[in-house]
């Protein structure tokens, strides 16, 4: 009867897995439709393709995103 049990609650942790990443994948197309940029991705992008570059602070990073939508300085200048 354990055995039993034990399957039910591996089958519901698997089930809360990908129930997770389902929510994950969500969120991150509904922010994409409605122009909120992915600070994660754009850290992740830094550590990948420029390790040599500091990345901006989650602070920095909105207010450059909100500039660069809304009217920036210099504008189509690449926060990276």
């Amino acid at each position: 009867m354990s055995d039993a049990g034990s399957g039910v609650a591996a089958a519901t942790g698997a089930g809360r897995g990908r129930l997770a990443a389902l929510w994950q994948q969500g969120r991150h197309f509904g922010a994409m439709l409605v122009g909120v940029p992915d600070y994660d991705a754009y850290v992740q992008h830094m550590t990948e393709k420029h390790p040599a570059l500091e990345a901006m602070t989650r602070e920095q990073f909105v207010r450059s995103r909100m500039e660069a939508r809304l009217g920036a300085k210099t504008p189509g200048k690449c926060p990276c």
